[in-house]
């Protein structure tokens, strides 16, 4: 491994760890689930399980937001939030890829771990 190589996947995990504890809580999880199908929904329609107060809520789309998974617009007193545009493919890349090694491991998973059958 170069130096290069260290540098760029210090990088990777930079961005890619913050990204992925965003979104690691079961409340956020579902919130994230929620706005999925990229369509703006108000604050007022978005529910978890367990169900929780409003300022809790509120936290937890203030850390999406932080993170930069979901924009809000406010309208009047309410707030409509959707995910941002590349938000679902900023996950997707936040994961680790099979085989890449960027773990600085010597050996590739075994296959089982991976779902992949002999």
């Amino acid at each position: 491994m170069t130096y290069t190589s260290t540098v760029l996947e210090s990088n990777a995990v930079e961005v890619s760890v913050p990204l992925l504890a965003a979104v690691a809580d079961p409340i956020r999880w579902q919130l994230i689930a929620q706005l999925s199908d990229r369509e703006e929904r108000c604050v007022c329609q978005l529910t978890t399980e367990p169900q929780i107060p409003a300022n809790l809520l509120s936290y937890h789309l203030k850390v999406l937001r932080e993170a930069g998974l979901v924009v809000g617009n406010r309208r009047g007193r309410w707030i409509d939030y959707r995910l941002t545009p590349d938000a679902l493919d900023r996950l997707h890349a936040a994961l680790p890829v099979p085989g890449t090694r960027t773990c600085g491991c010597a050996v590739d998973p075994a296959p089982e771990l991976l779902g992949v059958t002999q």
